[in-house]
Parts: C-alpha cells; structure tokens; sequence
C-alpha cells in the first residue's frame, strides 16, 4: 500500500511541476527556429537578402534567379534540417525514457548504422531506388540495428545496463559500418554512400521534405499520444505496472516511432550523430521530467541545432561544406563521455 502511495506522489510531483520553463523554450525556441530559418535560407555561395527570401517564399517569381534559388535548393534543405534535427531529438528522448538509460540515443544504440547498413545493400543490389523505396530499407536496418545491440544487452552477464548498452552499440555500429563500407567497395557504391557515411543536407528534394513531413505527423503524433505513458516508465517497470500501465504497449509504439523517425532521418541525411543524445538531456534540464512536454520541447530544441550546425557546416571552410555529422559530434562526444564516465560508476 505505502509502494502504492509513495509510486503516486512520484507521478503526482512530475505532473505538478510548473510547465513555464516548457513554454519558454517552445515559444523562444521556435521563435529562434524562424529567425536562423531566415539566415540559413540567405547564406551560402550566393547571399540573398531577407526581403528577397520573404519574396521567394511568399510571392514566387520564377523569371528570378534568387527566387528559383532558394525555392529549389535552399528552402528544402533548411526545412528538411529543421525535420531531421527533430526527429532524432524525439527518437533520443523516447529511448532515454523508455530504458532509464541516459546515454541512449539513435547513434549510439545501432540504430543510425544498421540504417545505414540497409542503404548500403539497397544501393548495391537496387539501382536507382526511388526515395520510399530508400526509407523503407532504412526502417528495416534500423530495426535491426536496436534488435541486435539490445539482444546482445539481454544476453550478456548481469543483465542490461546503461554502459552496457552503450558499449554493445558501439561494437554493433562499428560492425555494421564495417559491413557497409565492404559492400560500397565491393559493389562500387562507394562514392553515393560516401554522402551517408558523412552525414549531410545538400541536394535535398522536395519529394524527400514531403516524406518527411508525412513522417513528422505520424511519428510526432504517436510520440505525444504516448508521453503521459513514457514519463510513467521512466519512473521504473515496477512502477509503472502498479500503475496500471500497459507497458509492452507501450514500449512497442515508442520502439516503432524510434525507427521510423531515425530510418526517415538517415534515410535523407545520414549518419548525423549526438543530437538524440544532448537534446533530451538539456530539455529535462530546462522543462522538468513529464514527457508530455519533453517530447514537444525536444523536436524543437533539435531542430534549432541541426539547423546550426548546417549553417556552421557551410561557413567553417567556405565555398566547401563541412560534414554536418563531423559538426554535431563536436558537441556531442565531449558530453557522451561526461555521461559514460558519470554512469561507469555505477559498472
């Protein structure tokens, strides 16, 4: 009875919790978001004003140059970051909440390489894939990728822990990397995979932004039904059973959002690693431990990164362009090895 009452007072202090700090960052956020839109859209090898760029997105004329322009490379590339920064942020927060696990992430646990690994066969063996066909094989590696690394956390001695996890994803995801650069080589796809090893925007679509908008309102629909669920599991398994939880349910969707927001995201972009693990991190931080607005806060916080690190990855050795995977792993290796070495205490 008092397991009961003290699991209640947990749910009860979570939920109670001012959600200011939420707010602020969604309003700020997306606030934010829009403006470095703006500047993402108006630097590159030909600077555009922000008036030409309010006139090209608002009153199109396709006799001028700057207008076709941002219309067909720059607006799609920017929209496409602002998706694929929120996917993997969302991906990170659910996997964090679902396992207890701090250093759970898509680039971590397998998830972004097994992807990767799909592609590598489909380009070998399905020449001229169209972009759905492309996802869909991600989805399937990346569901292979969190199969495996979780299987070998089952399996290995003492059960599954947080650096276990991380090391297994690690030994997996160099694995399959190697795998994936045997059949570039072997098949000679080397030079189109060279693109997703690296992790980058150019030359985005807009049929690829259309997908991803249709992934967006599927997967981030399915992330919010399930936050109420998630902030409760994080709590503990026991926990949330007594709380009358239905806890396969629940994993199962949040493990289908995962892979298909993370197989969407590589399946475009690539490997772009570390921002599913730093977002969920700084968001609780700054909103609190509910879910509900975690999960909100997270796509908006990753998207305002990804968009950063882009336009970073453009200005650092400009006219060329830096690797955005190379730009977000320099925020995000000093503060995955911060959360290992605080977690290795626990070994």
């Amino acid at each position: 009875m008092r397991h009961s009452t003290d699991t209640s007072s947990k749910e009860n202090k979570i939920n109670d919790r001012s959600p200011f700090g939420a707010i602020l960052i969604l309003t700020l956020g997306t606030f934010a978001l829009v403006l470095v839109l703006g500047l993402s859209i108006s630097i590159g090898a030909a600077s555009i004003t922000f008036t030409t760029v309010w006139e090209a997105v608002f009153s199109f004329n396709p006799n001028v140059t700057d207008h076709q322009i941002i219309q067909e490379v720059r607006l799609p590339r920017a929209l496409a970051s602002v998706f694929i920064g929120a996917f993997l942020a969302v991906s990170g927060a659910i996997m964090q909440g679902m396992t207890r696990n701090p250093l759970a992430s898509p680039s971590i646990l397998g998830v972004t390489d097994g992807a990767a690994f799909a592609i590598a066969i489909a380009f070998a063996f399905f020449s001229g894939i169209s972009s759905l066909g492309l996802m869909s094989w991600s989805f399937a590696g990346a569901g292979l990728g969190a199969m495996l690394v979780f299987g070998i956390g089952v399996f290995s001695k003492g059960g599954i822990t947080p650096v276990k996890l991380a090391l297994a994803g690690v030994a997996v995801g160099a694995m399959l990397s190697s795998f994936s650069s045997a059949i570039a080589i072997h098949f000679r796809v080397a030079q189109d995979m060279s693109f997703w090893f690296a992790g980058g925007l150019a030359g985005i679509e807009w049929v690829s932004v259309r997908l991803l908008g249709l992934v967006a309102v599927i997967g981030i629909s399915l992330a919010l039904l399930i936050s109420r669920s998630i902030t409760i599991l994080s709590l503990g398994e026991e926990v949330s059973k007594g709380l009358g939880q239905k806890t396969v349910l629940v994993k199962t969707i949040g493990i289908i959002v995962v892979l298909l927001l993370t197989g969407a995201a590589v399946s475009v972009a690539g490997s772009i690693g570390f921002i599913g693990l730093v977002i969920p991190h700084i968001t609780r931080f700054l909103a609190g431990a509910d879910y509900r607005w975690i999960i909100p806060c997270s796509a908006v916080l990753g998207a305002l990164l990804l968009v950063l690190a882009d336009l970073g990855a453009r200005m650092v050795n400009a006219p060329y362009e830096t690797p955005v995977g190379a730009v977000t792993a320099l925020i995000g290796v000093p503060f995955f090895l911060y959360l290992a070495r605080q977690e290795g205490r626990g070994l």
